[in-house]
């Protein structure tokens, strides 16, 4: 079947819950979509707040304690809020993306080459009495590698080892710095559970929350190359085009969109990866519209959503929704819908 860009728009947006919320619990949430990016604290409540039709943010803050949910570096080799069961797989799936970063990354400058046998003790000596936060981690070794950097070591630490951020971090209207401990430590999870996942059932869960795809999409989303092969010898995945005639792998019980279904208003953070988890981006924006958004370092406002598509920038301003600038007229109806939208996300703030 050939898909409009219509069309697939209407269908990632449905199956990411964007179009109707679900009636569904956080954990399980966060397991149909794979995981939410969750680099800041904010983005993921307001991403589980757009999907889900009754939310309570302190449902992540127990869920970050009761351990069912957890924070760690995963896709694209930036910090996600996973169902547990979720975390140490996803993990070694990508730890190849992680790799890169140690040879590229300004961060690690200075300790990027150090003994990686050595250093894997002394990380596990250094936790090996209880979670220590990121300053004291990166402290703790130096004091064995002293003619290294304190704070590139610590960033190494992350990059090379199932380090969970630990709760108060990213639980609601909580303070609290960075605190490491070992995934499965934290998790009370064996080694089995850090070897790599089942690539096709990966694939088949990505494309339930983003298809239809093709291989790149899927490397968009997670930074895990060399997918054309894995998808190209799916024999249970369907098969379509897009308008210019890309292969589209998709499960055979995908659901499909009609182009004309209504997309409302959504109010999303900066980075949500329902605009991050396709090779041409093209699937929620325009080139240029997407461009407005991207400053030197990145995105510069949360993400406004009017018909299916990017259409505004704004920012949280003394709890309350501050549009800083839409990118085309909105219909009167559209205005309403955006003042719903914003008084529902006024009313999680101020919980």
């Amino acid at each position: 079947m050939r898909l409009s860009r219509r069309r697939l728009n209407r269908t990632l947006l449905q199956r990411q819950h964007l179009l109707e919320r679900a009636d569904a619990a956080v954990v399980d949430e966060a397991r149909h979509l794979v995981g939410l990016q969750a680099q800041e604290n904010l983005p993921p409540y307001l991403s589980l707040a757009a999907r889900l039709s009754a939310f309570d943010p302190t449902d992540v803050t127990r869920g970050l304690e009761d351990r069912t949910l957890v924070r760690l570096l995963t896709m694209r080799g930036t910090i996600h809020l996973l169902a547990a069961e979720d975390a140490l797989p996803l993990r070694a799936w990508t730890q190849p993306r992680m790799e890169q970063e140690l040879r590229s990354s300004q961060n690690v400058r200075g300790a990027a080459d150090v003994d990686r046998a050595a250093f894997a003790a002394a990380l596990r000596a250094a936790l090996a009495d209880g979670p220590l936060a990121q300053k004291d981690l990166a402290q703790r070794l130096a004091e064995v590698f002293p003619d290294r950097p304190a704070t590139a070591l610590g960033q190494v630490a992350r990059i090379v080892a199932p380090l969970a951020q630990l709760p108060p971090r990213g639980c609601w209207k909580r303070s609290g710095g960075v605190v490491y401990q070992y995934a499965d430590a934290w998790l009370g999870r064996d080694g089995r559970d850090a070897a790599p996942p089942d690539v096709p059932e990966v694939v088949r869960r990505y494309l339930r929350a983003f298809g239809p795809a093709t291989a790149a999409d899927v490397t968009a989303w997670s930074a895990v190359t060399r997918l054309g092969p894995v998808l190209a010898a799916m024999t249970d995945l369907v098969r379509h085009e897009d308008d210019t005639g890309r292969t589209l792998y998709d499960v055979p019980d995908g659901e499909l969109a009609a182009e004309d279904v209504p997309a409302p208003v959504r109010l999303l953070g900066c980075y949500d990866n329902v605009w991050l988890s396709h090779a041409r981006r093209d699937r929620v924006t325009d080139t240029e519209k997407r461009n407005a958004w991207m400053g030197v370092n990145g995105g510069t406002a949360n993400a406004l959503f009017v018909d299916g598509w990017l259409e505004g920038l704004w920012r949280v301003e003394d709890g309350r929704v501050h549009v800083l600038e839409t990118l085309r007229p909105l219909t009167r109806s559209e205005q309403a819908d955006l003042a719903e939208e914003s008084a529902r996300v006024e009313r999680l703030l101020a919980r």
